[in-house]
């Protein structure tokens, strides 16, 4: 049988199972899925290139396609749809990995048992701001990221980063100089 013969008998197989699956047959559902399971993993990790992510996104596209298979208006597209709601997953993985920003813990000279009275006195003043300001100073001073990363990863604008700096620069300023009274163990 030519190419192109096989080609047409097998677009007509999955379109009826695209059809069964669509009139609710979860385990065809399951078989087309499992059909392209190798293809899809390799999508989706050749974009997020790491396991758990590609995993993440996998089972998303999954459940999504199973919610909205009713929805495909032509079934000879599954296989270009369900790409696409996989891609997209990949994309929305993305984002949020770049949103995400992990905190270190600040150097050892804050977070030492053993430090000296002034670095008690900063350590005591960060942790009195307000969340988002606190973090706005760790991700400056402790992590080195530019006042446009920041602005980026809270949505708000470069000038909103920095008032709220210089807002919270201040506002430790004005804490540390107060003197701070301590039971010192003998």
């Amino acid at each position: 049988m030519p190419k192109e013969g096989r080609r047409s008998t097998l677009d007509t197989v999955q379109e009826d199972l695209v059809q069964r699956a669509q009139a609710g047959d979860s385990e065809v559902f399951i078989q087309l899925v499992k059909s392209l399971d190798r293809r899809m993993y390799s999508m989706a990790k050749s974009m997020v290139r790491n396991d758990e992510d590609c995993a993440d996104a996998m089972q998303e596209t999954v459940l999504k396609a199973f919610r909205a298979i009713s929805g495909l208006k032509e079934a000879a597209y599954f296989n270009t749809w369900l790409f696409r709601i996989l891609i997209n997953e990949c994309n929305m993985i993305l984002r949020r990995r770049d949103r995400v920003v992990v905190m270190s813990d600040p150097p050892e000279s804050i977070e030492t048992s053993s430090s000296s009275a002034e670095d008690m006195d900063l350590r005591q003043a960060i942790s009195g701001l307000e969340e988002v300001s606190r973090t706005i100073v760790k991700l400056h001073y402790y992590q080195g990221l530019r006042l446009q990363e920041i602005a980026e990863l809270f949505e708000l604008s470069e000038s909103a980063i920095k008032t709220r700096l210089h807002r919270a620069r201040k506002t430790l300023y004005q804490s540390l100089a107060q003197p701070v009274e301590r039971k010192v163990n003998e």
